[in-house]
């Protein structure tokens, strides 16, 4: 009798098997930043000698709940950095940190515009500016990026702009 109680409390304490839940970065808000998905090249005018020309790889991790950036400025320049994206639900933001072999380390948050651009901005910066990025421009095969900064966070100026063409 014993055995027999036992094995009915085990088929009722048994939860009911259910279907995949839908993956937890899945809503259109996730998805945002896909657009930058993928292998690039990127060109920027020369400037101090620098050729103009680097590479930058997207992927997503964890799930799809990450964007991860690998930038790589070489030969162009010395730069390497990479940096981690998401979309932080409760707060309806984005967030993204930034690293690199310059000893580089940036927080951002923002997310997609009104006008179809994507933007992330810092907080005010030691120097008291504030600064962002800006995607622009874009299409499936390409954008413009832009590192902008301002003293207001009204009035922005371009301190570094890259042409980005999807590799084949």
């Amino acid at each position: 009798m014993r055995h027999l109680l036992a094995a009915a409390l085990i088929c009722t304490a048994t939860p009911a098997i259910a279907a995949d839940p839908p993956p937890a970065c899945a809503t259109p808000a996730f998805r945002a930043l896909d657009f930058w998905l993928g292998d690039w090249e990127a060109h920027w005018a020369p400037s101090e000698g620098d050729s103009g020309v680097g590479s930058n790889h997207i992927s997503q991790s964890y799930d799809g709940c990450v964007i991860e950036e690998h930038f790589d400025g070489h030969p162009g320049q010395h730069l390497m950095g990479h940096s981690v994206s998401m979309y932080v639900a409760p707060e309806k933001i984005w967030r993204q940190t930034w690293v690199d072999n310059e000893g580089g380390y940036i927080e951002l948050s923002g997310g997609p515009q009104p006008d179809g651009d994507f933007v992330l901005t810092t907080g005010r910066r030691p120097s008291g500016r504030i600064a962002r990025m800006v995607f622009s421009d874009i299409t499936p095969d390409s954008f413009t990026w832009r590192w902008q900064s301002s003293t207001d966070g009204a009035a922005w100026n371009d301190a570094w702009v890259i042409h980005y063409t999807r590799k084949k």
